[in-house]
């Protein structure tokens, strides 16, 4: 079935993407070389390659500019590498699975982040995390450099006794930046690919690891792509633990994609800002802007474009950049005291825009204003930039406490962030209808934000929240109030806060749902991938074949195997999924027939009732043909009823 080729169902290797890519574009510098094993590899000529570029290429032991940390190597091997994994659905702990399009995932971030690598590639617009601060105290994700693929399939991801993969990471161990560094570094790789071209990343962290955030952040987004460190007041009164000085405020680190891109917007003004605008004509309300640029760098000798007069109308203070019988009074961008410095607006934006130009005259002297409007044609209001300071209450650990005890009844997260502070965020780093992830999600006030933000201006923005199944402190509250793990605490503070939420929108169709999916090894049987492995170095089989008649692990589901399908065919988690029988065949259709799989016993009858709807993808299982004759006839019926179709199996 030259047509149908087999699903891979793994994420794809990006070293051999690159490879690939370097070879097609100068295959000069392919060549080989031997590994420690002796082995032949391939290898890129770095030789060969600088000269193709022409340019300067340092290698070796010469000095450069550069940061690095032991297994820094590794860490960019380990971002690259490919896994063979799944996310399986759980209904039984979503809302509305059927029509939310929020997403909650149990699992290791890295590994998740792998799996949505391909799928999320360039859509999501905000990313928001609040690492491991690496106080010496905090947990870390400890990733196993030296593991295999074949080791990753086998392991049960019970990563250690407590089902989880963290380590307390020490100040005492040797490896106390090392270990952090290489815990980030791999993950920010790959959000980095997942934003979208105006997308912003926001990282809360304190002073243990803000110097290393910074210089890795430049590496992975650019150093050009920076944008600022908000400071943001958490805990007025000070840690009294400190010594010196008592630490206030925690750090956003802000990076953007790509700087030229429109990625953070303004924030409607409010308070005082809006008490400036004390003057009102037909279009509303308004202030006056000088329009002489303060900043007398910018001046005749470097802005000589910007220098020039304006006239005035004495009788009406209107403004040209004509002189004439009644535009007659000149005015140059002079400060009092005669030092010569230049207009903000151009002379061609001037004539475009005189309509908003007028002229004040203090004294003997002319002054020319713009009108700056409150509200604009649609109603809305005026926006302004973000300070770099937050030091609103609002923003603190108390605003975040009280919200979860608003929720619980009791403070079960020792320091959860205010969903205030996130809220911010979004309004400055989405759009109505963005996608937004945290892969370090704890107790979820990023989707308690994204709700409550989508009530509050009727946006209709998606959260992917990620978590590990980490374990809560047998003597915590939250262990005394029920919850065993982190992600307990976050499923049900989304399920709260949903209903509150509803219960204050009343009218509203807000989504507050969200669908559960769980990291869990492949749904395919280990020897899909390996099946060098059944025979022995001596040439003896050591599988008994009759297991292998089905490729598929027996305790997988149709609805597993359909999300696994979705991942490996780039189609949003998210996406509407609807089922039908056709002759008590369950059928999974997606995205409005977009996608149609069929993982139970097909005949050709249903073969036909699918190519008929003409999806763009047709997807059954290996084993599903009813007859031989079904697998013969399916290629036919699908050339006569939609050729277009792409179809696959697995």
């Amino acid at each position: 079935m030259n047509d149908s080729p087999k699903l891979s169902l793994r994420t794809p290797d990006l070293a051999d993407k690159n490879y690939a890519t370097l070879a097609a574009l100068f295959p000069n510098v392919i060549t080989e070389t031997v590994d420690e094993n002796g082995t032949v590899i391939r290898a890129i000529d770095a030789e060969v390659l600088a000269q193709e570029i022409n340019t300067r290429v340092v290698s070796g032991k010469e000095e450069r500019y550069q940061f690095t940390w032991a297994d820094k190597k590794k860490s960019v091997v380990l971002a690259n590498a490919p896994i063979a994994a799944t996310l399986r659905p759980c209904r039984e702990e979503s809302v509305d699975f059927d029509n939310t399009e929020h997403l909650y995932i149990e699992g290791d971030n890295l590994d998740v982040l792998k799996l949505l690598r391909e799928t999320y590639l360039n859509r999501v617009k905000m990313i928001y995390i609040d690492p491991p601060y690496n106080t010496g105290n905090d947990f870390i994700y400890e990733d196993d450099f030296a593991e295999e693929t074949s080791e990753f399939l086998t392991r049960d991801y019970q990563y250690d006794g407590n089902g989880n993969r963290m380590v307390r990471n020490l100040d005492s161990n040797g490896r106390f930046h090392t270990d952090w560094l290489n815990m980030m570094y791999p993950r920010l790789r790959i959000a980095r690919d997942l934003l979208t071209d105006d997308g912003v990343i926001f990282i809360s962290i304190d002073d243990n690891e803000v110097a290393q955030l910074r210089k890795i952040c430049d590496e992975v987004f650019g150093s050009s792509n920076f944008v600022a460190q908000l400071a943001v007041l958490v805990n007025p009164r000070g840690r009294h633990l400190d010594k010196f000085i008592a630490k206030t405020h925690e750090t956003v680190m802000v990076y953007v994609k790509s700087y030229n891109a429109n990625a953070i917007s303004g924030v409607e003004k409010n308070g005082r800002m809006v008490e400036e605008y004390n003057r009102e004509d037909s279009q509303g309300k308004y202030r006056l802007l000088g329009l002489r640029n303060r900043n007398q760098s910018f001046n005749p000798q470097t802005r000589p474009n910007l220098y020039y007069p304006l006239y005035v109308n004495p009788k009406n203070s209107q403004v040209s950049t004509s002189q004439s019988s009644k535009y007659c009074d000149e005015v140059f961008p002079d400060t009092p005291d005669g030092i010569k410095t230049c207009w903000t607006w151009s002379s061609g934006k001037v004539d475009q825009e005189s309509h908003l130009l007028m002229a004040e005259k203090t004294g003997d002297e002319w002054r020319i204003y713009r009108k700056d409007y409150l509200y604009d044609k649609t109603g809305k209001t005026s926006e302004t930039l973000v300070k770099s300071l937050w030091d609103d209450n609002q923003y603190g650990n108390d605003a975040g406490r009280a919200s979860i005890k608003d929720l619980f009844g009791r403070a079960i997260m020792d320091f959860p962030k205010s969903p205030a502070l996130l809220t911010r965020l979004l309004q400055i780093g989405t759009h109505r209808d963005s996608i937004v992830l945290d892969f370090f999600s704890g107790s979820a006030t990023t989707a308690h934000a994204v709700m409550q933000l989508n009530a509050d201006d009727n946006g209709n923005r998606k959260f992917v929240m990620v978590q590990l199944r980490e374990d809560c402190d047998k003597e915590s509250e939250a262990a005394n109030a029920g919850y065993k793990n982190i992600c307990e605490i976050g499923k049900e503070r989304i399920r709260r806060a949903g209903e509150k939420i509803n219960t204050a929108n009343s009218g509203k169709n807000i989504d507050t749902g969200f669908r559960v999916l769980k990291l869990d090894s492949s749904n395919m049987k280990d020897v899909y991938y390996n099946p060098a492995e059944l025979v022995s170095k001596e040439g003896k089989l050591e599988v008994d074949l009759t297991g292998l008649i089905d490729n598929i692990k027996s305790d997988r589901t149709g609805e597993d195997l359909l999300f696994q399908v979705m991942l490996d065919l780039g189609i949003l988690l998210s996406s509407k999924i609807e089922t039908r029988e056709i002759e008590r065949t369950t059928i999974f259709s997606v995205a409005d027939n977009y996608l149609i799989a069929c993982f139970e016993q097909v005949t050709d009858e249903i073969v036909t009732e699918i190519a008929k709807s003409k999806p763009h993808y047709a997807v059954f299982r290996d084993s599903s043909f009813a007859s031989d004759s079904t697998l013969v006839n399916f290629e036919q019926i699908f050339r006569q009823y939609s050729p277009t179709t792409i179809r696959r199996v697995m």
